[in-house]
């Protein structure tokens, strides 16, 4: 990351943000930065807080004081990011409403049960047109929304996007260079943004492609515990590239049934994803496959963690979608059973090798 003694100017004039009606470019006569608050601080919404805080005014929100307590005197994130010191300008809060007051960019790093209520907390306290970035990639469990629809339900008239792609956290934090992609309907906005997150090993790209960009973050976490039950059964590298593969097939077909571009999942925000999620020792979901295969079961899995594995949850939902669109899922629909309907992830491989192997491009069709 950037040294802070080359911390990128961001600046817009005092007491407001990105101007919509100056297409979302940054002023000339700029006199002021601007001000970003990153809801969440776990690990990615922590990572996300120290790439801003280096480049403009950042304040974290955590839940607890203690840990808000951590990054302010110790400029550590002893939870999640031990190893790691945080940019000695990031600024962490318990306080929501202290949090999103005054911001100019609203980025949401909360796990998507909470995802809707944090929202609805802070909403009263937003200001008109402040963009509002998801980090989260998961689904809402009941209505199957996708966070930025969350997030246009909840504050309508917001600018709306998803930062996305392989980015691990530790990663990044140990200076590792990595790419990502800021995916809004409006171009302008995004471009205005790009410069927040950027550093010296971490780019920041743009993308059109909302519906693409998110579902590759959602659906990529399922096939990445498919590729941990394979380590934990003890496969091979061979295993593990079709169940990749594959499972792109599967994401690809999902996704553009709901709307999304078939080249999004080609790119940062869908193989991108996939892959670094589906062979890192970093990974969550692919943690929580790994345990499966080695025969534990999901309760003592989940009791086991202090993060959150969206992949567990989005499984249920995904097949839903799948069901009611008529789309072809195997390997996310073994995972779902393993997940929630007590299938072992052996007996869900020799369900899957037991499937008819047709024509490779069939993959991409509905059934």
């Amino acid at each position: 990351m950037a040294d802070s003694s080359s911390r990128t100017r961001v600046t817009v004039p005092r007491g407001a943000g990105p101007d919509p009606r100056n297409g979302w470019r940054v002023p000339s006569r700029a006199v002021q930065q601007i001000r970003v608050a990153v809801l969440g601080a776990g690990s990615w919404g922590t990572t996300v807080a120290a790439l801003a805080a280096r480049n403009t005014p950042t304040v974290v929100w955590s839940r607890r004081a203690d840990l808000a307590a951590q990054i302010n005197d110790g400029h550590r994130n002893l939870d999640y990011l031990a190893d790691y010191e945080l940019p000695h300008e990031l600024r962490a809060t318990a306080d929501l409403e202290e949090a999103v007051t005054g911001c100019d960019v609203l980025v949401m790093g909360v796990p998507s049960h909470s995802f809707r209520s944090t929202l609805e907390a802070v909403g009263p306290h937003l200001r008109p047109w402040v963009p509002v970035l998801s980090l989260t990639k998961g689904l809402e469990q009941g209505t199957r929304l996708r966070m930025s629809e969350i997030v246009t339900d909840v504050v309508p008239g917001h600018p709306v996007g998803v930062l996305t792609g392989p980015n691990l956290a530790k990663e990044i934090l140990a200076g590792h260079a990595a790419a990502s992609v800021i995916a809004m309907d409006d171009e302008n906005v995004a471009h205005a943004l790009q410069d927040l997150f950027r550093a010296d090993l971490f780019r920041v790209y743009t993308n059109e492609d909302v519906v693409g960009c998110e579902l590759g973050g959602v659906l990529k976490n399922v096939i990445a515990i498919a590729a941990g039950m394979a380590d934990g059964l003890g496969a091979g590298d061979n295993t593990r590239a079709a169940v990749i593969t594959r499972g792109l097939s599967e994401m690809t077909r999902m996704g553009e049934a709901l709307g999304g571009q078939r080249d999004t999942f080609a790119g940062l925000a869908g193989m991108g994803d996939l892959m670094a999620t589906c062979i890192s020792p970093q990974s969550r979901n692919r943690h929580v496959g790994e345990r499966l295969g080695r025969g534990e079961t999901i309760d003592e899995i989940i009791a086991a963690m202090n993060m959150v594995a969206e992949g567990v949850k989005t499984s249920k939902v995904v097949m839903e979608l799948a069901g009611e669109l008529g789309i072809d899922m195997p390997i996310c629909s073994e995972v779902e059973a393993v997940c929630h309907q007590g299938r072992s992830a052996s007996e869900a491989y020799t369900g899957l090798l037991r499937r008819d192997a047709g024509p490779e491009l069939e993959a991409h069709r509905r059934r």
